[in-house]
């Protein structure tokens, strides 16, 4: 896991080298071949998950609801309410991950506040264009 890898996904932007590598030790990296379901529907998940290679499928009561690749990020959600996986999330071709759970979150902000910040606004803000992607295709599809 390298500055590049993680410049490649919005929830760092604004970082700059010194405080990527702050963060870079706390983070995982998780490989899976096609076919595994990395999160279950309704199983607790801790971690926000970071696609650096491959894609998956987010299922839910199996249709398939989107998918995901590489710069795209899941996981989020369940981190921030702290509640079970809304939906399984199974991986069409091989996958290569980064992770950061909530405990590096909560270290990140002992670490270091400024960086907290920034990536919580920047989730929120990936958070805010889902909505609104979903939003639109909602109207679209009831026009």
């Amino acid at each position: 896991m390298n500055n590049s890898d993680l410049k490649k996904h919005s929830l760092f932007g604004g970082l700059d080298d010194e405080q990527i590598e702050k963060i870079i030790p706390l983070m995982g990296h998780e490989e899976y071949e096609a076919g595994f379901d990395i999160i279950v529907e309704g199983s607790p998940c801790d971690k926000i998950y970071f696609i650096l290679k491959g894609r998956v499928a987010v299922v839910r009561e199996n249709a398939v609801l989107s998918e995901f690749g590489v710069g795209e990020m899941f996981g989020e959600m369940e981190v921030l309410e702290i509640v079970p996986s809304a939906a399984t999330i199974k991986t069409l071709e091989q996958v290569t991950l980064m992770t950061i759970s909530n405990r590096s979150l909560r270290e990140i902000y002992r670490i270091d506040s400024k960086i907290f910040a920034i990536m919580l606004m920047n989730l929120a803000r990936d958070l805010s264009r889902r909505l609104r992607r979903m939003d639109e295709e909602r109207a679209a599809s009831l026009q």
